[in-house]
C-alpha cells in the first residue's frame, strides 16, 4: 500500500494573485495526480488586508478544496518589524501544523516563498523542494527597487543561498539558473530540473474562443496585445514609444489591447507622454479565463521585461499563452530562453536597443510576418512544443512518483 504525502506548498503571494491561479494551481493539480491516494495538498498564500473579505476567501477555499487542495491565508503587510513578527507567528503556527498534519513535503514556490519554506524545512527537518528558482533578491536590485545596501536585499540574498544549500529538490525556471546558481551561490546539487511556464493549451486554442466586439476595432486593425503591468520589472514609457512607432507606421489601423489592472489614469498619462493619438489604446481588466478570447483579437503580442542581467533565469508566462493563440511577439533581449527562440524560430522580433530606430524595425519584421501564410499555426507549434504542461508533469512524477526523502546538500 502507498504511503500518504501530505504536501505544504508555500507561496508569498495573495491567493487572488494571478500568479496563483496561472501560475501555481496548474502544476499543483499536476503534483496530486502524481501523489498516492489519500494524500492531500495544503496551499499557503499572503493576502494584504485590503484584497482580503471573508466572502471571497471562502468561495476559493470552497472552490480549491473540490481540486484536492486545502487553502492557508494569512494576512501579508509590506516588509519591516511589523511583518517580521507577523511572520514569526505565521512561522510557528506552520511548523506546529506540519506536524499535526504529518507533511511529508514543504514545496516552495520562487524564492520569497522559499525564505518561509526555509525555516520550516530546517525546524521539522522535512524536506524541501524547491519549485521556480530563479533570483529575485538580484532582480529587484538590477530593476532599482531594492539598493545593495538594504535589508530586504541582503535577506532574501542569504536566504536565497540557504534555501539552494537545504533543497533536496530544485527545479529552475530557466537552464541558465543552473550555472548562474553554482556561480553566484557556490553550490552544486546532485541534480537539477528545468521547467518553462508552461500554458493550458486547451484554454489557449484559438480554435475554441469566440472574439470579442472591441470598439474601433476591425478585420483591417493590426493589433498588439500585452497581458500584464507597468512598471517594476516591466518597462513602462519605452513600450508606449514603441506604440506610437508602430501609431506613425500602420496609421489608424494600428490598435493596442492592454489587459491590465493598471488603471486608466495611468494608461491616460502613458499614452499622453508618448504623443499616442486618442483611441489607439483600449483597456480591458478580465479574468484570466476570459484572455484567451482578448488574445485572439491580436495580431502579436509584446513582452517588455526589463533586460536586465537576471531576467535570463526567469520564464515569463505571457509567452507561451502568445504563442499559444499564434501570435508572434516582440521582446526585449536576453529574456529567459524566449528571446533566443524567438530569433532562432523566427516567430517575433527581439529588440536589441530600446530607440526608435529599433522599435521601427520591429514594426517592419512584425508587418512581414503577419504576411506569411500559416504563421499562426507555425507559432502555436512552437508552444506544443515548448511549454506543454506535459514537460512539468514528467518533473513532479519523477520527484513524487517514488519514495522521496529529499536528496541533495542539508545546512
Amino acid at each position: 500500500m502507498s504511503v500518504q504525502k501530505h504536501i505544504l506548498v508555500v507561496t508569498y503571494w495573495s491567493y487572488k494573485n494571478a500568479l496563483i491561479n496561472t501560475y501555481t494551481l496548474p502544476y499543483l493539480e499536476l503534483i496530486r495526480k502524481s501523489l498516492p491516494e489519500g494524500s492531500s495538498i495544503y496551499l499557503m498564500t499572503l493576502t494584504p488586508r485590503f484584497e482580503d473579505n471573508a466572502e471571497d476567501r471562502e468561495e476559493k477555499k470552497r472552490l480549491l478544496r473540490g481540486n484536492g487542495i486545502e487553502l492557508l491565508n494569512f494576512t501579508y503587510q509590506p516588509f519591516g518589524l511589523g511583518m517580521a513578527l507577523k511572520l514569526a507567528g505565521i512561522l510557528a503556527y506552520l511548523i506546529r501544523f506540519i506536524f499535526r498534519k504529518r507533511i511529508r513535503v514543504v514545496h516552495a514556490w520562487c524564492t520569497p516563498g522559499g525564505a518561509i519554506a526555509y525555516f520550516l524545512s530546517r525546524f521539522t527537518g522535512r524536506p524541501l523542494v524547491l519549485d521556480s528558482f530563479e533570483p529575485h533578491a538580484e532582480s529587484m536590485l538590477e530593476t532599482g527597487t531594492w539598493k545593495r545596501n538594504s535589508l530586504a536585499y541582503r535577506a532574501l540574498f542569504r536566504l536565497e543561498k540557504w534555501q539552494l544549500a537545504r533543497a533536496g529538490e530544485v527545479i529552475c525556471a530557466a537552464s541558465g539558473m543552473i550555472p548562474y546558481s553554482q556561480q553566484r551561490y557556490g553550490i552544486i546539487k546532485e541534480r537539477y530540473f528545468v521547467k518553462p511556464a508552461c500554458v493550458n493549451l486547451g484554454l489557449f486554442d484559438p480554435a475554441k474562443v469566440s472574439v470579442p466586439m472591441l470598439p474601433g476595432f476591425s478585420s483591417e486593425s493590426v493589433v498588439c496585445v500585452y497581458a500584464g503591468k507597468f512598471g517594476d520589472i516591466y518597462l513602462t514609457d519605452e513600450v508606449f514609444d514603441f506604440f506610437a512607432v508602430a501609431r506613425s507606421y500602420w496609421g489608424e489601423r494600428f490598435k493596442v489591447l492592454l489587459l491590465t489592472s493598471q488603471s486608466d489614469a495611468e494608461i491616460k498619462q502613458f499614452c499622453e507622454r508618448a504623443g499616442l493619438a486618442p483611441g489607439t489604446v483600449e483597456k480591458r481588466f478580465v479574468q484570466h479565463h476570459e484572455v484567451p478570447a482578448y488574445m485572439a483579437a491580436g495580431s502579436f503580442g509584446i513582452c517588455p521585461v526589463k533586460p536586465v542581467p537576471t531576467k535570463r533565469y526567469c520564464t515569463p508566462i505571457k509567452n507561451g499563452e502568445y504563442w499559444a493563440m499564434g501570435l508572434p511577439v516582440v521582446i526585449t533581449d536576453n529574456i529567459s530562453t524566449d528571446s533566443q527562440l524567438i530569433h532562432d524560430e523566427q516567430i517575433g522580433y527581439v529588440l536589441r536597443s530600446l530607440d526608435a530606430a529599433e522599435y521601427l524595425n520591429a514594426v517592419k519584421r512584425i508587418d512581414a510576418l503577419l504576411k506569411e501564410p500559416q504563421v499562426r499555426e507555425k507559432i502555436r507549434a512552437v508552444a506544443v512544443g515548448q511549454r506543454n504542461y506535459s514537460l512539468a508533469a514528467a518533473i513532479y512524477a519523477t520527484i513524487y512518483g517514488q519514495s522521496y526523502s529529499g536528496s541533495g546538500n542539508r545546512e
